[in-house]
């Protein structure tokens, strides 16, 4: 069954509406903690190095600030991956040209063809919240990803409602401030994409705190 066409048409209009309305209007927030500081430099035992994005990267993201990290493991020992990376893009205020730019279009544009696509839930201990999870191939190689959108008090996955939260919370709480966090767990061959979605739900469960100490109160 066909999925009803109806939401972006709708998300569109009310987002033409609400953009004269709250959009002007809205507040910047800024981090209340560095990223760099607030996730930790070791995770599941990998130490990491700061990856720099070039003036054009940072051009074209346009976030306020952002972490993206490279994870080696000390040794090369376990059967876990060689290393992972992970992605934290926050956003003080969205608006045209400055809005977060979805993994789904990032990923294929940079080589990586999505094998499959789906939304997980991660226990947290706020509770389940949704991500969503993408294995991704480019030649021989394969990774796991898991991506979600967390700010202004929420954790979402959905792209639509996303959108929907954002032009709502623009025009009634004055406020478009979020922060797009990507995990990607390369798939050593031989090995079972399972072993690296587990690893990337440890990692993301730790992501998802850490972060969240960063971000403004929602």
């Amino acid at each position: 069954m066909k999925p009803p066409a109806w939401p972006p048409a709708i998300i569109l209009a009310i987002g033409a509406l609400l953009a004269t309305v709250g959009v002007q209007a809205q507040r910047t927030l800024p981090l209340r903690a560095p990223l760099g500081t607030s996730v930790p430099a070791s995770l599941e035992g990998y130490q990491s190095r700061d990856m720099e994005l070039s003036a054009e990267e940072q051009e074209v993201v346009g976030a306020s600030d952002y972490l993206a990290r490279i994870y080696a493991p000390r040794d090369s020992s376990g059967s876990g991956a060689r290393y992972f990376t992970i992605y934290v893009g926050y956003y003080q205020r969205q608006g045209r040209g400055k809005t977060i730019h979805s993994p789904k279009n990032c990923l294929p544009g940079a080589g990586w063809e999505p094998l499959t696509s789906s939304v997980t839930t991660l226990p947290t201990p706020s509770g389940p919240v949704p991500v969503n999870r993408y294995l991704i191939q480019k030649g021989q190689d394969q990774a796991l990803v898991l991506y979600w959108y967390q700010g202004r008090g929420r954790i979402v996955a959905n792209e639509y409602r996303v959108k929907w939260n954002l032009l709502r919370d623009a025009a009634l709480r004055r406020r478009s401030d979020e922060a797009l966090v990507r995990v990607v767990v390369p798939i050593r061959r031989g090995t079972l994409e399972s072993l690296a979605f587990e690893q990337a739900t440890r990692i993301a469960q730790q992501l998802i705190t850490s972060v969240g100490n960063a971000l403004p109160p929602g």
